[in-house]
């Protein structure tokens, strides 16, 4: 927390007045702030959805498999298969027979790191009025400080950088039908918050992929999504 600066006195015309700063950012106030500028708020998650995609005409009724999950992650990357199936036969995909391949091979992976972010943060200033000393007949009264009506004053922004968490899903789709094994999607999106649960965002970010599938070729889009209530 920053120290509140000293009263400073200044002289006007009306007779001696001061003026106290103080800059009102705290530590828990630049971090609330920051929530806001990277989650827009506390009940949404933001995401950044890239797509490219060549998907043929004749997949609807085909069917898709999945590549073996990394040694280590198995339980974690098969449950975000599982999101990714439910999508995929909504838009008219059928899982293979256990054990066999499918035409469509679906590569699924997850990430989370660390990065620097530097935001501006507005500062504001509390001016303070000083009430000089004064007295009656019967009574002197001392004087006081009192803050300005007018309430908070904006001088400015601060540049402030925090650590966050950048949770990744990668999804890519190659179409084992045709000779060369080409791949014909290939999306990610990425949602970056203070927050390290990863397995929370999966779900938004599975849908954010699969929004409008399979979308334009080369498209970036920022999707914001609701979270349910607690």
């Amino acid at each position: 927390m920053q120290t509140p600066l000293p009263p400073v006195s200044l002289n006007t015309s009306n007779g001696f007045r001061g003026v106290a700063a103080a800059c009102r950012i705290t530590g828990a106030a630049v971090f609330a702030l920051l929530l806001l500028a990277l989650a827009g708020c506390a009940s949404t998650i933001d995401a950044k959805v890239t797509r490219f995609n060549q998907w043929p005409a004749d997949a609807t009724g085909q069917t898709f498999s999945f590549t073996a999950p990394a040694a280590g992650r198995e339980l974690e990357l098969r449950a975000y298969q599982t999101l990714a199936a439910r999508e995929l036969q909504t838009r008219g995909l059928v899982p293979s027979p256990e054990g066999r391949a499918g035409r469509f091979l679906v590569d699924v992976q997850a990430s989370q790191d660390e990065r620097q972010r530097t935001q501006l943060v507005p500062v504001y200033v509390d001016d303070w009025v000083y009430v000089p000393a004064w007295r009656d007949p019967s009574r002197h009264y001392g004087g006081y400080w009192v803050q300005e009506r007018f309430g908070s004053r904006y001088v400015g922004d601060r540049e402030v950088t925090r650590t966050v968490q950048a949770s990744e899903l990668r999804l890519r789709i190659s179409d084992q039908g045709d000779s060369t094994g080409k791949t014909v999607f290939d999306a990610s999106a990425v949602q970056e918050s203070p927050s390290d649960d990863l397995a929370e965002v999966m779900p938004f970010l599975m849908q954010g992929i699969f929004q409008d599938f399979p979308g334009a070729n080369g498209q970036v889009r920022r999707m914001r999504f609701e979270l349910p209530k607690r």
